[in-house]
C-alpha cells in the first residue's frame, strides 16, 4: 500500500485557491521531488500533507501505518532557527517526543535511538556542542537526525540544501540517496531541478494551472518538464542564452 495518496488535491486559504488538480502517490522506498516557481503552492503543500491546514477538496489519504506525527520533517531554517542556543544532543533527543506518549521524560529508547542516529549522521562527537556554533551543513545533519527520530518510514525536506555551500549541499544530498536505498520514502522541494532530475524516482512540478507527476523520465520527455527545465536554467544564470553553460541532465 502507499504511504500518500492525494487526488485532485485544491490547496489554498480562506481568501483563495493556490494550486489545483494535484495528484501523486508515494510508495515505500520513493524519492519525490517536489518543484514549481515561487508562489506555485509547494509550502502550501507541505502543510497539507502535515496536516497542518486542510485541502479545499480532493482526497488526501495516508495509509500503511503513516500518520502526520510520523512523517520526518525537516523544515527551511530561518536565521533565528540556525542561532537557537540549544545543544546538539537537546535537538535530536527531541525528535523522539511522539514516542514518549504521556511521560514526561525520555527513556532509555528514545535515548538510545537519538544516540544512534547522530552516529548515523556522523555528528556523535557533536552531541555536547552548541547548535549555533555549527557550520551549515552540521546542522542540517543534525536536523536530519532529529527527523529520522521520528520516522522509519517517510522523511519530507523543504528546500534543505539553501544556504549551504556546495561542497555541504553535495555531502547532504549523498545523505539522503543513502537513506533513500535503504528503503526510506524522500518527498523534497527544491528549486534545484539538476539534482532533481538525477537523484528523484518521481517528480511533482506544481503549476497553479497545468500540474504535472511522473518518473524521472517521463518528466524529461514532458512538455511541462521541458517548460520548467528552461525556468530553473533561468533562475539559476545556467542559460544557454546568456553564454553560460548549460546544465548536463543526462540520466
Amino acid at each position: 500500500m502507499a504511504y500518500i495518496t492525494c487526488k485532485d488535491l485544491t490547496l489554498g486559504y480562506q481568501d483563495g485557491i493556490v494550486a489545483e488538480h494535484i495528484s501523486f502517490v508515494v510508495d515505500q522506498g520513493d524519492y519525490l521531488c517536489v518543484v514549481g516557481e515561487n508562489g506555485a503552492g509547494k509550502s502550501t503543500l507541505i502543510k497539507t500533507l502535515l496536516h497542518l491546514i486542510r485541502p479545499i477538496s480532493g482526497e488526501l489519504m495516508m495509509e500503511d501505518g503513516i500518520s502526520p506525527q510520523e512523517i520526518g520533517y525537516l523544515p527551511q531554517q530561518t536565521v533565528v532557527q540556525r542561532d537557537f542556543p540549544a545543544s546538539v544532543w537537546e535537538i535530536v533527543l527531541s525528535g523522539t517526543l511522539t514516542k514518549c506518549g504521556r511521560r514526561p521524560w525520555y527513556g532509555k529508547a528514545e535515548k538510545e535511538l537519538a544516540l544512534k542516529n547522530l552516529e548515523r549522521m556522523g555528528m556523535k562527537e557533536f552531541r555536547t556542542r552548541c547548535y549555533r556554533n555549527l557550520s551549515g551543513g552540521q546542522q542540517q545533519r543534525v536536523l536530519l537526525a532529529r527527523a529520522l527520530c521520528a520516522t522509519s518510514k517517510l522523511l519530507l525536506l523543504d528546500e534543505p540544501v539553501t544556504g549551504l555551500d556546495p561542497k555541504a549541499a553535495e555531502e547532504f544530498y549523498e545523505l539522503l540517496k543513502s537513506l533513500n536505498q535503504e528503503g526510506i520514502a524522500i518527498i523534497m522541494v527544491s528549486h534545484d531541478i539538476r539534482t532533481a532530475v538525477r537523484q528523484a524516482s518521481h517528480i511533482l512540478y506544481i503549476d497553479k494551472e497545468n500540474s504535472f507527476y511522473g518518473t524521472q523520465e517521463e518528466y524529461l520527455q514532458n512538455m511541462n518538464g521541458n517548460a520548467m527545465h528552461t525556468t530553473t536554467l533561468h533562475e539559476t544564470g545556467d542559460d544557454p542564452a546568456d553564454g553560460k553553460k548549460g546544465m548536463d541532465i543526462s540520466l
